[in-house]
């Protein structure tokens, strides 16, 4: 038995931040408990939950705290305000740090007695766990409002943390830290600048590419991981270039964005995220541009299809992924009549270093 796992709801399109808040006041929440980032509370975007919240009489909390990379220092200080304040729902507002911090903050507070370095165990992947991670959302539901194209960590079940004590960064994976609602507006990323656009933008491409010729790939996690590339190809450069004055190409590569984390969520990563992490952290590149610096050489050299051995299900036969970069060349229309294979990987990589 396989399974496709995502939030229970994904609101999406622009000014679907107030609709999908309904939802949160129709369901009874009394208590919310934002969790963001200094500059997205000092701008106003957490006015923008807050102000819908208040009005319909639901008490609300702001932690703004967290900062690139968060650590267990401030995700403690945040889970400290989350057990005092006692929210029923905890709304991530931002990109990957804010919404990385809020789900370790939600395990913290709904199970305060749980270590930290249980949850971080290692494990094979994620369906191979050698420790049962605790059942979550009896006293908060979990929301996360994206800021920011490219993550897609609010639909993903991952976090990472890093303990200011050692430096060492610690993922947490578990589908119990799947958001229960995304809301993908894409009028809270009109304004976003041009760097944060490439670099979520490239950190989209790579989460597209890799969920695709993932062995643990699957005919759903695929259509979604070809219709992220598709649209990224087709508006990324336009979001880039015109930014709010195409508020279409922006709002296409903030769903696609969305879109390619499903993919990956369910598919998984490859050596490509592996060393970005590695390199990010060692040299502070940001996280779409180390990717953007290994994804062609990355995509040469898995489309040798070396590896033999047994990967992590029987049912998963050998990597395929010479055939699937020739696949997605077809796929986004860049390979020509007689085009072999080894030509549409090359257009393939073409394409991923030249977004």
């Amino acid at each position: 038995m396989l399974w496709h796992k995502l939030p229970k709801s994904i609101y999406f399109r622009r000014g679907s931040l107030p609709i999908a808040l309904d939802e949160v006041i129709t369901d009874g929440h009394k208590r919310a408990l934002i969790v963001t980032d200094r500059f997205l509370f000092n701008n106003g975007y957490a006015d923008q939950i807050t102000s819908v919240l208040k009005a319909a009489g639901v008490e609300t909390e702001v932690f703004f705290e967290v900062e690139a990379d968060p650590t267990l220092s401030v995700v403690r200080k945040g889970a400290e305000l989350a057990n005092s304040f006692k929210p029923d729902v905890i709304i991530a507002l931002g990109g990957g740090s804010p919404m990385d911090a809020a789900k370790i903050m939600w395990v913290m507070y709904e199970h305060p007695e749980t270590h930290f370095e249980e949850l971080a165990l290692r494990f094979m992947d994620i369906r191979k766990r050698i420790y049962k991670f605790p059942k979550m959302g009896v006293k908060a539901k979990m929301i996360a409002v994206t800021t920011t194209s490219g993550t897609g960590s609010e639909v993903t079940p991952f976090a990472v943390v890093t303990d200011d004590a050692t430096g060492q960064k610690y993922p947490l994976a578990d589908y119990a830290l799947t958001p229960d609602m995304a809301i993908v507006d894409a009028n809270l990323v009109m304004d976003m600048p041009k760097s944060l656009c490439a670099f979520g933008g490239l950190d989209a491409v790579t989460h597209a590419l890799e969920a695709y010729v993932s062995v643990l790939a699957s005919e759903f996690s695929d259509g979604q991981a070809l219709q992220a590339l598709k649209l990224l190809k087709e508006n990324l450069p336009a979001s880039y270039h015109e930014g709010s004055k195409n508020p279409v190409a922006r709002e296409r590569v903030h769903s696609a964005a969305t879109i390619a984390g499903i993919a990956f969520a369910n598919a998984f990563l490859g050596v490509c995220h592996s060393m970005a992490h590695k390199l990010g952290s060692q040299f502070h590149i940001p996280h779409g541009l180390a990717n953007a610096l290994l994804i062609c050489n990355v995509i040469r050299y898995n489309a040798n299809d070396n590896p033999t051995k047994q990967t992590a299900f029987s049912q998963y036969d050998r990597p395929q992924a010479r055939r699937r970069y020739a696949e997605i060349a077809d796929h986004l229309g860049l390979s020509a009549p007689g085009d072999r294979t080894a030509a549409k990987i090359e257009k393939t990589a073409g394409m991923a270093g030249k977004h």
